[in-house]
């Protein structure tokens, strides 16, 4: 499909994945176990489908310069900077605006830009197919995860009946977001079968999208099209912009959601806890070090690509070490760690967030 462009998110900070990831230098940005970077990733998986000319990234002032090191070959017109982060409803809508001025007629397909997928071939035989579904029903086709365990800090999407098939694809609606579930209620969704995780990957047509700002999100319709009509009031039309997410803002009121079950071996690589099944065995865990010893421990979580770690007596500990700051914490708490950041930001400590 010519018209079908792609729109990757990059402007988070990953504050869950403190100390290594920073302001300056985003989850996103950085080689990790290995690997190249996970914007880079995200890009290349998507270019047998979609050419980079066609590929646009949304990010922030304080990382840009690590964008666009990581992505040296996005032509400079498709890094779209934001003035300051309003999450992602303003840049999605900003970005169908640039979509739109290239191709009025485009289909948008928006990814985050710091999860893994390991089936890069089915992701984009379903993005492929969500796109022919999308122009055809003028719907929001979201892609789905198949839960793989009750999970708490995912949002969840309880899928309803099948609606019809585009290329080689089944398509079903969506009756309601859940976000966040409590464990018991995330075990009944697995178990069940009739859930799937939210993993923020969508597909609509830029049409689809402008008509969903102006019946959800108005006062942000009305500034997009100023945008659109002068592109240099972009500064001066942020603020106006609806500082809310997608998926709160349109998605969960919008009763025009479709999605579609998908196996890619997907992961957030959300915090370090996640993180740990991407990296190598080590002796009492997993882990990225010059050296591990443990005794008597087990479960543990490393990455001090250049120290030598010992643990003794340790159990379900995460480590993590940097040149200015270590973080030690017990792995149930991971999903604390943003807070933490929050902590640091409002105290002197600033500089090492």
């Amino acid at each position: 499909m010519e018209e079908l462009y792609a729109l990757v998110i990059a402007g988070g900070r990953g504050t869950r994945f403190w100390p290594v990831s920073r302001r300056a230098n985003p989850k996103q940005c950085i080689s990790f176990a290995g690997r190249t970077a996970l914007l880079k990733q995200t890009v290349e998986r998507l270019l047998p489908l979609i050419p980079i000319d066609r590929i646009l990234v949304g990010t922030g002032r304080e990382m840009e310069a690590s964008v666009r090191q990581v992505l040296p070959k996005l032509p400079p017109e498709n890094l779209l900077v934001e003035p300051w982060g309003r999450n992602t409803a303003p840049c999605i809508g900003w970005g169908a605006v640039e979509v739109g001025r290239r191709c009025p007629d485009a289909v948008m397909a928006v990814f985050p830009s710091d999860h893994m997928i390991k089936d890069a071939d089915e992701l984009r035989t379903v993005v492929a197919d969500a796109a022919k579904a999308a122009k055809a029903t003028n719907s929001f086709v979201t892609l789905g995860i198949t839960p793989t365990r009750p999970e708490t800090g995912f949002g969840y999407l309880a899928i309803g009946p099948e609606v019809g098939t585009w290329g080689d694809t089944t398509f079903r609606t969506v009756s309601r977001f859940v976000e966040k579930p409590d464990p018991d209620t995330a075990r009944a969704f697995v178990e069940g079968g009739e859930h799937l995780w939210n993993a923020g990957m969508f597909v609509f047509s830029v049409d689809g999208l402008r008509d969903a700002f102006r019946s959800y999100l108005p006062r942000s319709a009305e500034a997009l099209e100023r945008i659109s009509q002068n592109p240099s009031s972009l500064e001066e039309e942020w603020g106006n912009l609806d500082a809310t997410s997608v998926d709160y803002g349109i998605m969960e009121r919008s009763r025009h959601i479709l999605t579609v079950p998908c196996d890619l071996g997907w992961s957030d690589v959300g915090t370090w806890t996640a993180a740990a099944a991407e990296m190598p065995s080590v002796p009492g865990g997993r882990g990225i070090a010059r050296a591990v010893v443990a005794k008597e421990s087990r479960s543990c979580v490393v990455h001090a690509p250049n120290k030598v770690v010992v643990l003794i007596g340790m159990e379900n500990v995460v480590v993590v070490d940097t040149p200015d700051a270590l973080l030690v914490m017990d792995a149930d708490r991971a999903q604390q760690v943003g807070d933490v950041v929050r902590t640091l930001e409002d105290g002197d400590l600033k500089e090492f967030t």
